[in-house]
C-alpha cells in the first residue's frame, strides 16, 4: 500500500478531512493524494502558495513573520499549516515552503525544506536539510516527507 493510500485509509478511520498548503512542491502532495482512487473521502484542499503574496492572502501568513524570518522558516511553515486549516473543512494539514533549487545562500541553501502540520490542537514544525541535489530530487524528497507527516499526524488524533 503506498503512503498516500495510507492517509486515505487513517483519514476515512478517524473520519477527518485533510488539506496540504504547498510551496515550493508545487501541488505535488495533493497530486499525491488525489491518484489515489476514493480520495475525494477524505481530501478537502490544498493551497499552492508560491509568493510571499499569496501565502498572506490564502492562508493567512503574516507579513511580520516573512520579514522577520523568511519564506523559509519553521515560523512561516506553522501559520501555513495552521492557515491551512482556517481556510478549509480539514482537520489535518501539512505546510512545505523551502529551496528546490538551483541557487540558495549561505544562511539558506538550495535543498533545504520546512514543514509545518496541524493536527487538530497540535502544531508541530521541522526542517530538513536534503542538499543540493537537483530541483526535482528536492521536491520528490519534500513531497514524500510532507507524506510521512501527514500519516504521523493522523496517528497523533484520537
Amino acid at each position: 500500500m503506498s503512503i498516500a493510500a495510507q492517509i486515505i485509509e487513517l483519514a476515512q478511520k478517524k473520519g477527518v478531512l485533510v488539506s496540504c498548503a504547498e510551496s515550493c512542491t508545487g501541488g505535488l502532495v495533493a497530486a499525491a493524494l488525489t491518484e489515489v482512487p476514493g480520495s475525494s473521502v477524505m481530501f478537502d484542499s490544498g493551497f499552492v502558495t508560491y509568493t510571499n503574496a499569496a501565502k498572506m492572502k490564502m492562508l493567512g501568513v503574516r507579513p511580520s513573520s516573512l520579514q522577520m524570518f523568511g519564506a523559509v522558516s519553521e515560523e512561516v511553515a506553522r501559520e501555513m499549516a495552521t492557515g491551512a486549516l482556517a481556510h478549509s473543512g480539514a482537520q489535518v494539514a501539512v505546510s512545505i515552503t523551502g529551496i528546490a533549487g538551483p541557487g540558495g545562500s549561505e544562511h539558506k541553501p538550495e535543498g533545504r525544506v520546512c514543514f509545518g502540520l496541524a493536527a487538530g490542537d497540535q502544531l508541530w514544525a521541522t526542517t530538513q536539510e536534503f542538499g543540493a541535489m537537483g530541483r526535482s530530487r528536492v521536491r520528490t524528497a519534500a513531497r514524500d516527507h510532507a507524506l510521512t507527516l501527514l500519516v504521523q499526524g493522523l496517528f497523533s488524533l484520537p
